[in-house]
């Protein structure tokens, strides 16, 4: 990383203390936040391992804490067992039996409830189904659901019998299905007939049987949940419905006792290479992180109703939907659909029905919301939230402020949440009892967290405001294993290019006089224009911060001069400029970066679109827009895209 500091559109000054009636109530304020980092500080191993002992339920308690003695494939809790769905759902049903752990609502408006007593039968009886099929300890499982109760139930069902679940993303095509299944050798697949999104149905027993067709030769099975009721393709001998497996199994499945280290999940990942990262987790760890995380950051009562927007098909969805909810006696909120169907009041008018208390999403869709406007949030009674948060990518300044000024009322925390797939649970948080916040920084590391910044050589900077590579100093216990079936990967990817020593985290960041950190993106979205380094992130918050400016997305494109040059893609408020007004809209904006941040970063093209290309997770595909901005042919896989028709807008053809 360049020693050179370019001024930052995210060096703000507004600081928003916790509000004292917040404080009140609150599981940690300033006072216990500061002793559990003192504990962590004095003693990393013995922390973690107390909070494993008073936090998760074992049924061998471990004896030792953390062998690192094959550093960097650390080792936590290995010599104890327990099982994941008795942590979620086992040890509630005294207490919390009869009470509501999942909420759901369909895109259609069809709704359900499920208790805890509920969902453990139904976890019992899809875990005496998959063992009806002779699936056992260690075998994969591939999951390929809607966004409905079924796929937690999947996940938990795996995860009684010690099978390591892998979900897919409903919004993957039949290929990426097809990689997954082959990489991980799954011997059985659970999918539903489809999906509802944005008025269409998802076909997904379509796409199971395309990758089916064209390989996956250790598949022997396929459940099929019936969700939309279309007409399926079906094999016989191979296909078989859900409910009529069910319907013979008993309520009752004693679950598989595994060791903390057995595998949990393994969830694929992007690489740069293209081929995408088998990322293993293991039970223990990652379990203690979902779970203590959903307390620290979420400040968790038992009257919430937590509403996490993920989809199960991504890390969020898992720790924060699933896990990390569940195994503290959580009601979840479940909802199937697009948040814009049938019009843009659907997120807020779904809290309202459902009481929702914290509201957990990605800063794309808060942006997504900004721009459709404050008359729709108004029209709907908010009054229950209580806590925000923000997920997924940094959250800009001005998105922070809406989701601040517009949702919050000016009275609710909000925690905006750095962590990866492969750190398993949230990292760097506000703890909204006890954090002052500061709009676009997750502010400091959690307890038991050391991060740190460090320069091209590994040497930890100090001084304030210089960028560099994000590092994790020590393990933690829900971090990645290891790449599944490449360990070397794994090394070379997260812990080589300091010869073992930090984990890279792969984002740039910087920290402020406070000790906040302020994540700047992808280490390789870093632009090089002429001698200077550029987070993407950076040009991106100058570009919001306009009035006119919905949403931006910047990559680097070759210049024989400069090197890179910076392409922007903007979404406005209101409809997309045209003519002559764009080419005014153009310069303004241009004028605009370059007194936020300097001349340096002024894109040398902007081009507007009326939607970025976002798959249906949200995430902005930046792959596919760099090969734009090269004017390269399109050969990403666009069919993830929430509208692929907006390829040829933004290529410049419609």
């Amino acid at each position: 990383m360049s020693n050179e500091k370019i001024q930052s559109v995210l060096a703000e000054n507004r600081v928003f203390p916790p509000r004292p009636e917040f404080v009140q109530k609150a599981r940690l304020d300033a006072a216990r936040l500061a002793a559990l980092r003192a504990e962590a500080e004095k003693d990393h191993t013995g922390f973690w391992g107390e909070l494993a002992r008073k936090n998760i339920a074992w049924q061998t308690p471990f004896t030792k804490i953390l062998d690192d003695s094959r550093a960097p494939n650390y080792a936590w809790f290995n010599d104890g067992k327990l099982n994941a769905a008795a942590n979620c759902l086992d040890r509630h049903l005294g207490a919390r039996g009869d009470k509501i752990a999942i909420r759901f609502e369909g895109e259609k408006g069809d709704t359900r409830n499920w208790t805890y007593k509920q969902l453990h039968a139904e976890v019992c009886r899809l875990a005496n189904g998959l063992k009806s099929l002779g699936a056992k300890k260690g075998d994969r499982v591939i999951v390929y659901m809607p966004m409905t109760p079924e796929a937690a139930i999947a996940m938990l069902a795996c995860a009684r019998i010690g099978a390591i679940h892998s979900v897919v993303f409903g919004g993957f095509s039949a290929q990426s299905l097809k990689d997954r299944i082959e990489d991980t050798g799954a011997r059985f697949v659970i999918a539903a007939d489809g999906g509802n999104r944005a008025g269409n149905i998802v076909d997904l027993k379509k796409a199971t049987d395309e990758a089916l067709a064209s390989g996956c030769k250790t598949v022997e099975k396929v459940i099929v949940y019936k969700r939309t009721g279309h007409a399926i393709g079906w094999t016989p001998g191979r296909d078989l419905w859900w409910h009529e497996l069910l319907e013979k199994q008993s309520d009752r499945c004693d679950p598989e006792w595994v060791e903390a280290e057995h595998p949990l999940f393994l969830l694929y990942t992007s690489g740069s290479t293209g081929k995408p990262k088998g990322i293993q987790h293991s039970t223990g760890g990652y379990l203690l992180g979902a779970h203590m995380t959903c307390q620290w950051v979420f400040d968790l009562r038992d009257d919430d109703i937590f509403w996490c927007t993920a989809d199960v098909g991504w890390v969020t969805g898992h720790s924060y939907v699933v896990y990390g909810p569940l195994s503290n006696g959580a009601t979840v909120l479940m909802y199937e659909g697009a948040p814009t169907i049938p019009d843009a009041g659907r997120f807020w008018k779904i809290c309202q029905e459902h009481g929702v208390t914290i509201f957990y999403t990605a800063p794309t869709a808060i942006r997504a919301l900004m721009k459709a406007g404050d008359e729709w949030p108004a029209k709907y009674d908010l009054s229950k939230l209580r806590l925000l948060g923000s997920v997924g990518e940094p959250i800009n300044p001005e998105a922070w402020m809406w989701y601040h000024r517009v949702i919050g009322k000016e009275k609710l925390p909000i925690v905006d949440t750095w962590w990866q797939t492969e750190t398993g649970a949230i990292m760097m948080s506000p703890v909204p009892g006890a954090t002052p916040t500061k709009p676009g920084s997750c502010t400091q590391p959690l307890p038991g967290i050391a991060a740190g910044i460090v320069d091209d050589s590994g040497n930890l900077i100090e001084q304030l405001d210089q960028g560099g590579y994000l590092v994790i100093r020590k393990p933690w216990p829900s971090m990645l294993r290891t790449v599944w079936g490449d360990n070397e990967r794994y090394i070379k990817t997260y812990w080589g290019q300091f010869k073992n020593k930090y984990y890279v985290a792969g984002d740039s960041a910087h920290r402020d006089a406070d000790g906040y950190y302020w994540i700047m993106g992808r280490i390789d979205d870093v632009l090089n224009v002429a001698g200077h380094r550029l987070g993407t992130m950076e040009v991106e918050s100058a570009l919001v911060s306009h009035p006119r400016v919905a949403e931006a997305a910047v990559v680097g494109r070759p210049h024989d001069v400069k090197g890179e040059s910076v392409f922007a893609f903007v979404t406005c408020k209101g409809r997309r400029p045209e003519g002559a007004e764009a080419e005014a809209l153009v310069k303004e904006l241009r004028e605009h970066v370059a007194k936020e941040i300097g001349a340096i970063a002024k894109p040398d093209d902007i081009r507007f679109a009326d939607n970025l290309p976002k798959t249906r997770s949200g995430k902005i595909m930046r792959r596919l827009l760099r090969s734009i901005a090269k004017g390269e042919e399109i050969t990403q896989d666009v069919s993830t895209l929430e509208n692929p028709a907006i390829v040829a807008q933004l290529a410049g053809k419609a």
